[in-house]
């Protein structure tokens, strides 16, 4: 059963469980393509806790493109699915932190062209599989808005030759 503050943020991300995506991504038309690599992703052992707190890390990028026109990123980020909540909000960034963290100049895509968060990795002490949604929202120059999604798995046991 959901409560508090989860429950509301359960209710305010994904408020039709007949749907698959949450609110904000549903009726905008795909223009942005994501895509992670690799997916899934297995946890490591962590030897760089300096960096990324915790026992395990994640290790993965997440590279974006678009071939709909030039694009200024509007907001982008994740949610993560949880079993019995459905999707939750996760990361959210602004124009400004999206351009920082992909490396896009004043948060604009150009067409053709690949922004990449070289370590979008996922860190802590708890070893355990989940899955993320990231998405990106983007308008042109006459204010049509633009989606991007993808799908990145990630498991919860170390990787053996068997996986």
């Amino acid at each position: 059963m959901l409560t508090g503050a989860t429950h509301l943020l359960a209710q305010e991300t994904w408020t039709d469980h007949s749907r698959l995506l949450p609110d904000v991504l549903r009726s905008i038309p795909t223009g942005i393509v994501i895509y992670h690599m690799p997916s899934p992703v297995w946890p490591e052992l962590n030897t760089d806790t300096a960096n990324y707190p915790g026992k395990y890390v994640w290790k993965h990028s997440t590279r974006i493109t678009t071939e709909a026109g030039e694009l200024e990123v509007i907001e982008a980020g994740s949610f993560i699915w949880w079993k019995d909540k459905g999707w939750t909000a996760n990361i959210k960034l602004d124009k400004k932190e999206f351009a920082e963290r992909f490396n896009c100049k004043d948060g604009i895509l150009l067409s053709g062209h690949n922004y990449t968060f070289l370590k979008n990795y996922r860190h802590g002490d708890g070893m355990y599989a989940g899955d993320a949604l990231w998405f990106v929202l983007a308008k042109d120059k006459n204010g049509r808005i633009y989606k991007g999604l993808a799908l990145v798995e990630t498991e919860g046991k170390l990787k053996t030759s068997q996986n």
